[in-house]
């Protein structure tokens, strides 16, 4: 089968490494990829949203099987895309279609459908322009501290949780009036703050059955110890300690099977990746917010723990025949810890030479993220630059593992978070 994998992250890194293990994949292309998936696919040049480029590659390279990584395509449609066109329309499509994206696309839209579907999640409201002054009144009278999101998609920065009135108020009318978020802010919902612990649980879903995938704990701040600015995220756990079979139950009976079946009521055509963040409230599950792909740093860990064939998984998903399928997991614990450019998440530069280990343990394993392959160098090519994965009996012992890869691996400006984990040490 000749697959094309869309984007350019860790994650798409991760997933080639795993598609490309199947037997049933004959050729693997990314586009346009990093210079890790040139070590496992073939990169090409075309962005991940060029659809009518992707159809004249599709057609020429004869593709039996779309994967889409990020989230950009799938909320401008490209599922719809290619089963609305005759030439393209009998291709495997891994991802939801238009209105399934729109669980990521509008924060507004996800809060109403969890609400229709009694999945539990913070209370809230939404503001526009319109009713501008009604949403500072709101905020006058709510409870602190109170969480601030631009509906739209805003590249993982339109979340924004404030301490006092006077600076929600601010940053309302920062989103709202002045675009802080371009078009992302013209709606914003406001909701309560939730207090507890955070984990990324993953589902694939044929839009009737699901399975779910190995679950993971990602650390989105910069400086150890849970300090300074978001990420994109700067490690990952798996399995997640406080997640036990009790837990998970209550996430599968309470969240899980009513997002299902919510996406089979209202019709909505999906065959792909549902991430579900989730806050750990008092033993309870509380749905943060979904996303329609898998995440990242979060695909690096999850994949390697996954024992089942990728493709064949896939094929079952667009075959809608996941009922029979059983996800195998490895045993093992697995942890992530990415490195990042001096200056991120401000401003970085590009273009600075990696060098790596000749020589890595068969329990770790190294994910580009923002490289580039330049005549016979790798240099760096974005803020998160590569994430190191090992597997372990512990978490401290995977966390060794991946330190002893990283110190390994030097470019000008280098920095990790050491305490990936820390609180399950």
């Amino acid at each position: 089968m000749n697959i094309l994998l869309l984007g350019q992250g860790g994650r798409e890194h991760a997933l080639a490494y795993k598609l490309q293990q199947s037997p049933h994949c004959s050729k693997l292309f990314t586009a346009p990829g990093n210079a890790g998936t040139a070590q496992c696919s073939i990169n090409v040049d075309m962005a991940a949203d060029d659809f009518d480029a992707i159809k004249k590659f599709c057609v020429s390279e004869k593709i039996e099987m779309v994967v889409v990584g990020p989230e950009d395509p799938l909320v401008k449609g490209v599922y719809d895309f290619f089963k609305n066109d005759k030439a393209l329309k009998d291709i495997m499509v891994i991802g939801p279609s238009q209105q399934g994206a729109l669980l990521e696309g509008s924060k507004a839209f996800a809060k109403t459908f969890m609400m229709k579907n009694g999945i539990p999640t913070a209370s809230y409201k939404e503001f526009t322009a319109e009713n501008f002054t009604q949403g500072v009144g709101y905020i006058k009278q709510h409870e602190m501290p109170v969480v601030l999101k631009a509906d739209g998609l805003a590249a993982g920065k339109g979340v924004v949780i404030c301490q006092h009135p006077i600076e929600a108020i601010a940053e309302f009318e920062l989103m709202v009036q002045q675009q802080k978020f371009g078009d992302a802010s013209k709606k914003v919902v406001i909701e309560q703050f939730l207090t507890g612990i955070e984990l990324s649980v993953f589902v694939l879903t044929d839009g009737v059955n699901y399975v779910i995938l190995p679950e993971a704990k990602d650390y989105k701040r910069i400086g150890e110890g849970d300090t300074g600015l978001n990420t994109g995220g700067m490690g990952a756990v798996s399995p997640v300690p406080f997640a036990d079979d009790a837990f998970m139950q209550k996430v599968k009976e309470k969240v899980i099977i009513p997002t299902i079946e919510g996406i089979k009521k209202e019709n909505i055509e999906y065959k792909g990746f549902v991430f579900i963040g989730l806050i750990k409230v008092e033993d309870e599950p509380y749905v943060i917010e979904y996303n329609c792909r898998m995440g990242d740093p979060e695909t690096e860990v999850v994949m390697p723990r996954l024992k089942n064939d990728l493709v064949e998984l896939f094929t079952k998903t667009a075959q809608q025949k996941l009922n029979e399928v059983t996800i195998e997991t490895d045993s093992r614990h697995a942890v992530t810890m990415m490195a990042v450019s001096d200056g991120y998440p401000g401003s970085y530069e590009k273009g600075k030479i990696i060098s790596f280990p000749s020589d890595v343990s068969e329990d770790s394993l190294i994910f580009h993220a923002g490289t580039k392959q330049v005549d016979d160098q790798v240099v760096t090519n974005g803020g998160r630059v590569l994430a190191v994965t090992s597997y372990g009996d512990s978490v401290t012992d995977c966390v060794n593992k991946s330190k002893q890869v990283l110190e390994q691996i030097d470019y000008d400006g280098i920095y990790y978070r050491r305490d990936i984990g820390y609180e399950f040490m």
